[in-house]
This record gives structure tokens, C-alpha cells and sequence, in this order.
């Protein structure tokens, strides 16, 4: 465990105390730093490296350094690995640049919307909440056992598998399959 020293002063005395620093979230077997941004974390998830990769291709790492704050749904390696054999390879080439960039940015929200903010709109709204993303299109949201999962433009779904992983300028919540939008 981390730890952090603290030294109080006051009445003329000074007294060192040492206190646990606050545990950060474990994602892809790196810490998830709250003071750093959804790109400086992302790039160290062992198991974000095709998102990684994609975000890359796509443009879009200065957008997600800047100040948000955005939510971003996180799909793991294997959740590309459940697309089609070559999808990912045919997004990755330069020619399918924008195709690629609306996929990931059907991954975000515009806001900081952490799992308590995503149950509290699901319940407001009769068991199914609707957001738009910066993509332009939604993503429906849905409770079940205690799980939040998240349902795309084409009716498939995916869950959150590690909520509110804290970022400087956002939130990430990883999921367990690529969301496609309609398009």
C-alpha cells in the first residue's frame, strides 16, 4: 500500500503522521490516476491498447487530453476481438478515418456521469435512460442486478465491468463490447 506523509503544525509542535494515500483503481494491471487525464491512464491499460490504438488513428487524443469533462465507455481488447474477423484492421486503415472516429466518439458523453449519476437518470426516467453522445447519437441505459449496461443505436448491448474510474477531466467506465452507431 501507498502510503503519504502528512506534517501538522500548530501550537508549536510539529508531528509527522503517516496516512494512506487514496487507492486508485486498477485497470489492465496500472493505477488509474485521478490528477491525470483519460489519455495519460488509458495508455497504460494493458487491456485498452487497440482503444489506444484507435484513438490514435482516429484523431482524437488531443480531444480526450483537453478539459471535458467526458465520460468515455471503454471497450476492452476483447471486446474488439468480438467483432467480425478484420473489422478492426479495415477501421485502422486511413481511408476509414471518419468511419473509425464516429465509432469512438459514440463512446462519449459530453458531462462527467459517474455509475450513481447513470442509475439516478435510469430511474427517473422508468427503468430505460436516454443520452446523447458527442457522436450525436444514443445510447440507451438500462439496470439489471445491480449492473448498468449500456445499448447502442443497433440494439446490442454491453456492461460496465469497472465503474467510475476517475480521470482529471472525466470518468471512464469500462465495457465489454464495441457500441455501434447506426450509419
Amino acid at each position: 500500500m501507498r502510503m503519504r506523509s502528512m506534517l501538522l503544525v500548530g501550537f508549536g509542535l510539529a508531528m509527522a503522521f503517516v496516512v494512506p494515500a487514496a487507492a486508485e483503481v486498477m485497470v489492465g494491471g496500472a493505477p488509474m490516476y485521478p490528477t491525470r487525464n483519460i489519455i495519460q491512464n488509458a495508455v497504460h491499460s494493458k487491456v485498452h491498447t487497440t482503444l489506444v490504438s484507435a484513438v490514435k488513428e482516429a484523431g482524437l487524443v488531443e480531444t480526450l487530453e483537453g478539459p471535458g469533462p467526458f465520460t468515455v465507455f471503454a471497450p476492452t481488447n476483447r471486446a474488439f476481438e468480438k467483432l467480425p474477423n478484420g473489422t478492426v484492421a479495415s477501421l485502422m486503415e486511413p481511408s476509414n478515418k471518419y468511419q473509425l472516429k464516429n465509432i469512438l466518439t459514440y463512446h462519449v458523453l459530453s458531462g462527467r456521469y459517474t455509475t450513481r449519476d447513470l442509475m439516478d437518470k435510469i430511474q427517473a426516467s422508468g427503468g430505460r435512460a436516454t443520452i446523447n453522445t458527442v457522436e450525436g447519437q444514443p445510447l440507451a441505459f438500462t439496470e439489471r442486478g445491480g449492473r448498468i449496461f449500456v445499448t447502442d443505436a443497433k440494439g446490442d448491448t454491453a456492461a460496465i465491468t469497472i465503474a467510475n474510474v476517475m480521470q482529471s477531466n472525466g470518468v471512464i467506465q469500462v465495457v465489454d463490447s464495441v457500441l455501434l452507431p447506426n450509419g
